[in-house]
């Protein structure tokens, strides 16, 4: 299950634009933004919390033209 981290960062750290949100996930993923209206790319970030691996996702808009 997603969860929404309390202390993201204001920029993404992978391609270093804004973002419109972001989550945490800890099992498995399935991502397919070719028919998607609402995000034109996701970036994901390895993220160790001491007690499990994670991915961050950073959900890039459709509207942000910059870095893709």
């Amino acid at each position: 299950m997603p969860q929404i981290p309390s202390d993201p960062p204001n920029t993404c750290p992978v391609c270093e634009s804004g973002y419109e949100s972001v989550s945490d996930h800890d099992g498995g993923l399935m991502i397919a933004l070719n028919d998607n209206d609402k995000y034109r790319r996701v970036c994901c970030a390895p993220r160790d919390t001491g007690d499990a691996a994670q991915i961050r996702f950073y959900h890039h808009a459709i509207d942000d033209a910059s870095h893709c």
